[in-house]
């Protein structure tokens, strides 16, 4: 749905993004246009892939965070700069601050991944772990700043951290100046805005699309509303857009310059995850998939040609595994089943060789003979198998009926 409508000036700028461009050379990457065979066949139209997933610290926080922290005073330089984040703009403030010469803090979730963690220390930011979610985190980081006098550092709702980021906007005009759609992720707003003021400013006939995962997808009501409003609960494992209220900032810019907002499920995600890392060989995170996953959900609605930007590549190893299985499931090459049999010598022998000859590939194989729900002589068998897609997942099930296997499910 199309939620354009009439709004003030934005507050940052072309002449603001490009000078940020300026203060950006030597430190951000101009980072990779790549194409895509497999998206630009099923679009219809030639797809590129913007790679901010290979930018310093995997993602494009590394831009808006630096003309931030750049743009402070002397004395607001010494007194140091804080934030809080579980992952991308808590690299991207660490960094920037180490090459700017300014002591960061940045408070992190008990619970983040010990790979961003491990990370953001790398760079040069003091961590403190506190809370159990990023709003803990975030009152935390905030209460800091207040005590110290340190600079709160926002990820997004600020008009510098916007003009940082509209640089990836610039470079996409300049990698790909017949580019007619541009697909973004949206979280709280600050990379879809930035890319906005470039894009429209030099050339307003380009579309501009904004992704959000549809569990956490507060710009829709939001835009419909008029402000900025909070969704509780925001659920996804994408969780660079994981985000429960658009900034202030951001959002007057999201509702004047981008065309639209769509959002995309869990698994349309992890099939986009996979999708990178099978046919791109790109290690995406899911929020930096979102605009792929926008493409394969409705391929049909992209005039091309068509920028895909990944956003980031800081994906939890752990994390990586679920959502790869996850959209190996979707995709129908994955199949867990679970089956009784009779409990004799070479019953589970005779089992594999029915998977044998239907080529499909066990990955685990789990068999219970201890339960009360089976009888004296019957064992329970779970498989997690590696299928080739929905059709040989039916044959699959086919086969062990037709040997006689009670499938359970």
């Amino acid at each position: 749905m199309n939620y354009r409508k009439a709004a003030p000036l934005p507050p940052v700028t072309l002449d603001d993004v490009r000078g940020a461009q300026k203060m950006l050379t030597g430190v951000a990457r101009v980072t990779a246009m790549e194409g895509s065979r497999y998206l630009t066949q099923l679009v219809g139209a030639p797809v590129h892939l913007k790679c901010e997933n290979l930018q310093r610290t995997g993602s494009f926080k590394l831009r808006g965070a630096y003309v931030r922290i750049a743009g402070l005073l002397p004395e607001e330089r010494a007194a140091g700069v804080v934030a809080a984040s579980a992952g991308n703009h808590a690299q991207g403030v660490a960094l920037a601050s180490s090459l700017l010469g300014v002591h960061s803090t940045v408070f992190m979730p008990k619970g983040a991944p010990l790979p961003k963690i491990s990370a953001t220390r790398d760079y040069g930011a003091e961590v403190r772990l506190h809370g159990d979610v990023v709003d803990e985190t975030l009152a935390a980081a905030q209460e800091y700043a207040a005590e110290t006098g340190a600079v709160f550092i926002h990820p997004f709702d600020h008009p510098d951290v916007i003009a940082g980021q509209g640089t990836v906007g610039l470079e996409i005009l300049e990698q790909c100046p017949e580019v007619r759609t541009i697909v973004v992720g949206i979280g709280g707003g600050g990379l879809a805005a930035g890319i906005a003021v470039a894009v429209k400013a030099l050339r307003p006939d380009v579309r501009i699309v904004g992704v959000q995962a549809a569990g956490s997808a507060a710009y829709p009501p939001s835009l419909a509303a008029g402000r900025p409003v909070s969704i509780e609960n925001p659920a996804t494992m994408a969780d660079g857009i994981k985000v429960g209220r658009p900034g202030d900032v951001p959002f007057a810019i999201v509702g004047d310059l981008v065309d639209e907002v769509r959002t995309v499920s869990e698994d349309e995600l992890s099939a986009a995850l996979l999708l990178c890392l099978e046919r791109a060989k790109l290690v995406v995170e899911p929020a930096g998939a979102s605009p792929v996953a926008a493409l394969l959900s409705d391929p049909g609605a992209f005039e091309g040609p068509v920028v895909a930007v990944l956003s980031g590549g800081n994906v939890d190893p752990v994390l990586m595994q679920r959502v790869l299985r996850h959209g190996m499931a979707a995709q129908g090459r994955y199949l867990a089943v679970r089956l009784r049999l009779t409990d004799r010598p070479g019953a589970l022998a005779t089992l594999l060789g029915v998977l044998s000859v239907v080529d499909a590939n066990v990955l685990d194989v789990s068999h219970v003979r201890t339960d009360p729900r089976l009888g004296l002589t019957e064992a329970e068998v779970e498989l997690h198998l590696e299928t080739k897609g929905p059709a040989h997942c039916t044959e699959v099930g086919e086969a062990l009926r037709q040997a006689g296997y009670l499938v359970i499910d």
